[in-house]
């Protein structure tokens, strides 16, 4: 069933891996109980979605470019402290809506892709950190637990320069059989180089899908979404003078069947998903 509506959208999914890692006194895997909310925000042209474990753990993976709009969701979702908080990557409608999400919410970890920033913006947001008593990691594959679900750190691939975009840091959400994947603005040398690699964490299906680069030509490619397999993409974006999204993605996302999503349309985007791999989807307007 499912109404692509301002309403709710109840939709099944499997997973790759099976369930949770738990195993009962009867030798049967346990379903981890609850729902893990996954929330697209809108944030005008750039990135942000918060992520809630059934547990009440956080994570902020980029904040968009307003400051003001981030702090107001951060409030509206009652978000009084991050448990993780990563960047993308150091473009500023990624990272400027991470400021007051550090100064409010104090995140424990900060994650991103060991690149400095080179603007203002940036050295506010280390300050903030610092004086939040945040701990600093560089990506590096790492597996951190939220509760029941499981963020699945993707450290961009070696030789990939200083160009922000190419060393984006991805984030696969696991949570039983409901997957999420999500990439920043990695363009075509970063994708292609993960595929190369064979990496699990980027081999779907998966639920959810954040559009790379707001639907830019350079971002999703068939080869790339043929390993992703989604059966949903949000694409995060605004007023922009890019032409995002570009027909070539969206024609791309038709082609393969994928539900599209756009928070320039639809406002803040929802995914509520259950251990069992099925979810509901809502949507602001």
């Amino acid at each position: 069933m499912l109404a692509l509506t301002t309403g709710l959208a109840a939709c099944a999914g499997g997973g790759l891996f099976g369930g949770g890692d738990k195993k009962g006194g009867d030798g049967k895997t346990e379903v981890p109980a609850g729902q893990v909310v996954i929330r697209f925000l809108d944030v005008g042209q750039g990135d942000a979605v918060l992520v809630r474990s059934p547990e009440g753990k956080t994570l902020l993976y980029d904040g968009g470019r307003s400051p003001s709009r981030l702090a107001g969701y951060l409030q509206t979702y009652g978000v009084d402290r991050l448990d993780l908080m990563i960047a993308s990557h150091a473009d500023a409608d990624h990272i400027a809506g991470l400021v007051p999400a550090a100064q409010q919410a104090r995140p424990r970890l900060f994650i991103n892709n060991g690149l400095a920033g080179t603007t203002q913006t940036w050295d506010r947001l280390v300050t903030a950190l610092k004086d939040a008593g945040t701990t600093f990691q560089k990506a590096n594959n790492q597996v951190i637990k939220l509760g029941s679900v499981k963020v699945r750190v993707i450290a961009p691939p070696a030789g990939m320069g200083d160009d922000q975009n190419d060393n984006s840091v991805g984030v696969r959400i696991e949570f039983g059989d409901f997957r999420a994947l999500m990439t920043g603005d990695s363009e075509k040398p970063e994708t292609q180089a993960w595929l190369a690699e064979r990496r699990p964490e980027v081999e779907g299906p998966f639920q959810v899908y954040k559009s790379i680069h707001h639907g830019a030509a350079n971002g999703d490619h068939p080869a790339w979404l043929a390993a992703v397999r989604p059966e949903n993409v949000v694409i995060s974006v605004g007023e922009n003078n890019y032409g995002h999204p570009t027909q070539t993605a969206l024609d791309l996302y038709k082609h393969n069947g994928v539900r599209i999503y756009r928070t320039d349309r639809q406002g803040t985007v929802t995914f509520t998903g259950s251990a069992d791999g099925t979810y509901t989807v809502t949507t602001d307007r």
